[in-house]
């Protein structure tokens, strides 16, 4: 039993609370989804506040867990990785499910989600072509306890986007 119970703990995040934000701290976190790189400065102009004090916050945001990093948002077609593909495995087991992480270190998986309904694990992959995205799928055909894979080619993206404050 403990077995089962440390198997289920890799594959489930922890529990997520909402953090104590006020409406000037989504005004800040709304600046910075559209544009991480504006400045303390900018932001005390948006926000009526020193830029001090709008470093605290952001600071605070930081340490809370809110602000989770500041990254370039980068064009894949650009990239050559121009085929977007959605996957929905269905595997047989927790374990099963849990092989399923070493992909999350693969340059082509952008995203890596557990999910309910007639899946198990929703996948992000951007490919460079189809023969790369067939080398990918098969490589997560052969693993043991992956029961099925459902591929989505996306033809067109319309919105691609973080949550917004």
């Amino acid at each position: 039993m403990a077995a089962e119970v440390e198997e289920k703990d890799t594959v489930r995040q922890t529990r997520h609370h909402p953090a104590d934000i006020d409406a000037t701290d989504r005004k800040i976190l709304g600046v910075l989804a559209e544009d991480a790189s504006a400045s303390y400065a900018e932001l005390s102009k948006i926000v009526n506040l020193s830029a001090p004090a709008v470093h605290e916050r952001v600071k605070r945001l930081k340490r809370d867990g809110v602000i989770k990093g500041t990254v370039a948002q980068l064009d894949g077609c650009k990239l050559g990785r121009s085929l977007l593909t959605f996957l929905v495995i269905d595997t047989s087991s927790y374990s099963a499910t849990r092989e399923l992480l070493k992909f999350t270190k693969r340059p082509e998986v952008e995203e890596l989600h557990t999910v309910a309904g007639d899946g198990c694990v929703l996948v992000k992959v951007r490919a460079v072509d189809t023969e790369s995205l067939e080398n990918f799928l098969m490589e997560i055909q052969s693993l043991e306890g992956v029961r099925s894979v459902r591929s989505y080619i996306a033809l067109s993206t319309f919105l691609e986007r973080g949550p917004y404050p």
